[in-house]
Order: C-alpha cells, then structure tokens, then sequence
C-alpha cells in the first residue's frame, strides 16, 4: 500500500510540474517585471498548489493513512510552489532583461530584416517601377533601394514585379522612363528626387489608370490629381537626435582639453540652400546645441546631390580652413565621411552607416526608412483604396531610423542620451523647433509665413509658427524650414 501512495504522490508532482511549465510559457506581460511577476507568482501558485493538494489528499485518503495524506499534501504543495515561483522569477527576469535592451538599443537601430510570412496569392498581380536619381553609390539612392528590396521580400514580390531604374536625371529622361514603365504595365511608379517632378506630373497626366508617387516633391496638394502623390518623413527629428550624438561629442573634446568651449565648431557639406536641407542642418545643429551650448556651426554647398569631388575638399575645406571640429552632411557620397577618416575628425553621416569605411570617426547616421511607405502604396493598390496625396512618414511610423552607434567614435552615454530625447520626441516634450530655442537676428520669433503652397515666385503663404514652435512637415509633408537662425553661418548660397 506505501509503495502504491509513494507512486501516486510522484504522479501528482509530476503533474504539478507540468502544470507550471506549461503556465510559463504563456505570452509575457508588455508591463515589464510587476505583471511578469505577478501573473507567473499568484495564478500559477494557486491553481498548481490547489491541484497537487486535492490530488495528494485524495490518494491518501484512499489508502486510508491520515499521515501519508499529510505528508503528500505537504510535498507536492511545496514542490508546485517552488516550481512556480522559479518560473516567476525566470519570467521577471526575462521581460526587465528585454525592457532595459529595448530602452538602450530602440532609438539606434537600422530597418528590421525580419522575413514576414504573406499570402503569395495576395501580391500576385502588382506591378511597381522605381526611377532612381543615382545608383547604389550615392548613399541617399542606395537607401531607397535597399527598401524598394525589402519591400519585395516582405510581400512576396516576384522579380518581374518590380522594376528598378537607376541613373535617370532630372529632366525627360524621367518622364520617358515613367511612361516606358507604364506601358511595361506598372502599377504604380516612383520617383526619389526633388528635379523628377514636373516630369512624374507630365505622366501622371498621361496615365490616369497608374499612380505616380514622388518623394521630397511639393505640388500633389495644389496640383489635385487623383493619381499623383507626394511623400516625405519627419526627418528633421532624426538629424535632431543624430545632433545629440554630436553634441555629447564636442562635450568630450572639451572636457578632455582637446578643444575649448568656444571652439566647438560643426562643419556642414550641404548640397543645396533649398529647404529641405536647410530644415535638416538647422535640426541638427539644435540637437547639438541641445546638449552642447557653445556649439556653433558652419555651412558650405557644393551645389550638386552627389559630386565626391566637390564633397571631400568641402569637408577638407571645413576642416583645415575654417577649423572645424566635427562635419555632417546632406550630401550623397562618401566624399566628406572618406574626408574625416583621413583627418581624425568626427563625423554623423546621412542616409546610413559609413562605420565600414570609417570606423575611427564615424559615429551615427539618421536616414528615412521608405520600407512603410512602400509597402503603404502597394496595399492601397491591391485594396483598391485612395494613396493619400501628401504622406508624412514618422518616427512612429518606423520612417524615421538612426542606424547603430558607432561606440568606437561616439561619446560614452550616447546610446542612453539618444533613447532618452526619443522618448520626449514621442511625447511631445520636445519639439524640434521651439521657438524658445533660437533667434533670428538676435530676436525670437513669434510668427513665420512660409512657401507652402509653391509657386514659380516662392510665395510665402502659410503661417507655420503657433503654439510656441515651427510646425515643420504638417502643412505639408516636404520641408518648408528656410530661416537662417543665430549661430549658424552660411559660408555660401547655392540654388
């Protein structure tokens, strides 16, 4: 009879063991340690303990020995409780582990290759062309590229579904490429640089059964045509986060003696005066500034997207000449990231990570991430649902990336520094151009009229300051910011 008691009590904490095991595999608490703790410690322990318990005590009570109903009672209560509680443990230990690696790696991280499982069945007829300024040596072509090649692994796409045009100018070029990929039987056609428009709205008008989407462009809302869109993200917060990066930096060099206070002085190899990049270096310089008070900066354009030539003697010119301390860029080659590995000199690169060719100097990069919008116009398409006319890509959206943080170059703190301005970005702590932030000819502003919408005479037309900042991207998804604030020289002009 106690062998048959002993067998049946081992049964019951075999059971009980299981019973826990299987309640720790369930889904992890979004909440972190408290609901870990608490969802693996009270339910578990109580449902195991109350099984082990009436299990034990039933198999005593039929052997008819009062002490060995006890003792049963006693160890698979006891054995159900320590197992729970070990998982409860292990469960907390897990999510507070995955909580502090999401807070330190989620404001640096590059676009998510994670292979999404789709109905091939869903994409099967789409077709999509793409007209690229550049090819994969520009750094801002090869950033639309490389999401045009996520997109297609993400859903599925057949190689004859996507069609790639590389090296195609800003002039007719673009509107016979457009047209050639239409009756190629494209679906939907994009184009990635600011000179492709015109040119995209000739075809629109052409092809009212395709939709022609156009990144950076600035006439979809005001030219009203049901198949042409624009597109662009809030990237001014990530050149505002990667200016933090930069800001930690020249507090380095100046804590370290390497420099003065009054001697933090930014370069930056700017392509053009436009708007667009005028928005991204003054974003910067404020997350600079942010951080490092006595930062200054100073801009010289090369008047080209992609000339690395004309980029590398900028950044030369910056560094020698005019004694800059560190250099970013809107600029598209590898001419000032090459420029300040030769030198010594830090640098936040554009459009992704030069850490391979620079791992000395290189320290981060913001880039826009099109991989959503992408995926965004080819769903509407499949749908059969209207692409918006004017499509503003956020940090919210998965638009707006910095790639790793080159911790070889980069500031100590610079990860958690990051982490912390994005948190405050997202909440709207942080607006990137608060007008409490800088000045204009030594006065603040408390009212702006920009060229939103755009004609041959650049009219300004739109109050863009209200609630005590610029409201940058919202009237409009392209960049508007062209005010040249204190503390930022232009060394030139180029339009």
């Amino acid at each position: 009879m106690f062998k048959k008691l002993l067998a049946l009590t081992l049964t019951v904490l075999m059971v009980a063991t299981l019973c826990v095991s299987m309640a720790s595999c369930g889904k992890k608490s979004a909440d972190g340690t408290e609901a870990a703790t608490e969802a693996a410690t009270t339910p578990k322990t109580d449902a195991v303990t109350d099984a082990a318990t009436a299990a034990g005590t039933d198999a005593a009570t039929a052997a008819g020995t009062d002490a060995a109903t006890a003792a049963a009672t006693d160890a698979a209560t006891a054995a159900a409780t320590d197992a729970a509680t070990d998982a409860a443990t292990d469960a907390a230990t897990d999510a507070a582990t995955d909580a502090a690696t999401d807070a330190a790696t989620d404001a640096a991280t590059e676009p998510a290759t994670e292979v999404v499982t789709v109905d091939p069945t869903l994409y099967s007829d789409v077709k999509i062309g793409f007209i690229f300024l550049h090819d994969e040596n520009s750094t801002y072509d090869k950033n639309f590229i490389d999401a045009a090649n996520r997109t297609k692994a993400a859903l599925g796409l057949r190689d004859d579904q996507v069609v790639l045009r590389t090296n195609i100018a800003e002039g007719s070029e673009c509107y016979e490429t457009a047209k050639e990929l239409a009756q190629a039987g494209c679906d939907i056609i994009f184009a990635d640089s600011f000179g492709h428009e015109e040119f995209m709205i000739q075809a629109a008008e052409e092809y009212p059964d395709v939709q022609f989407c156009h990144a950076t462009g600035t006439m979809a809302h005001t030219e009203e045509l049901d198949n042409f869109h624009n597109a662009f993200a809030s990237i001014y917060e990530g050149r505002y986060l990667a200016g933090v990066a930069a800001g930690l930096k020249l507090n380095e060099m100046i804590n370290a003696g390497t420099i003065t206070a009054e001697q933090a002085v930014i370069g930056y190899v700017g392509a053009w005066s436009y708007a667009e990049v005028v928005s991204g270096f003054t974003s910067f310089f404020l997350g600079a500034r942010s951080v490092c008070p006595s930062a200054t900066m100073k801009v010289k354009f090369t008047g080209s997207w992609y000339d690395l030539a004309a980029e590398k003697e900028t950044a030369e010119t910056l560094i020698n000449t005019e004694h800059c301390v560190l250099i970013s860029q809107h600029a598209d080659s590898m001419g000032a990231p090459g420029a300040c590995e030769a030198a010594g000199v830090p640098n936040i690169s554009y459009n992704g990570s030069t850490v391979e060719a620079c791992p000395n100097t290189f320290i981060v990069s913001s880039a826009i991430d099109w991989t959503p919008y992408f995926e965004y116009i080819i769903n509407c398409v499949v749908k059969d649902e209207p692409i918006a006319t004017d499509w503003t890509g956020t940090i919210e959206t998965g638009s707006v990336i910095l790639s790793e943080v080159n911790t070889n170059a980069a500031a100590a703190g610079t990860v958690e520094k990051i982490a912390e301005v994005k948190a405050k970005l997202l909440s709207g702590e942080i607006k990137v151009f608060d007008t409490a932030t800088f000045t204009k000819d030594g006065a603040a502003l408390n009212s702006y009229m920009a060229d939103v919408d755009t004609d041959d005479e650049y009219t300004p037309d739109t109050e863009v300051i209200s609630d005590g900042y610029f409201h940058e991207s919202e009237y409009r998804s392209a960049p508007y910011f062209d005010i040249q604030i204190d503390g930022i020289t232009w060394l030139n002009f180029a339009y």
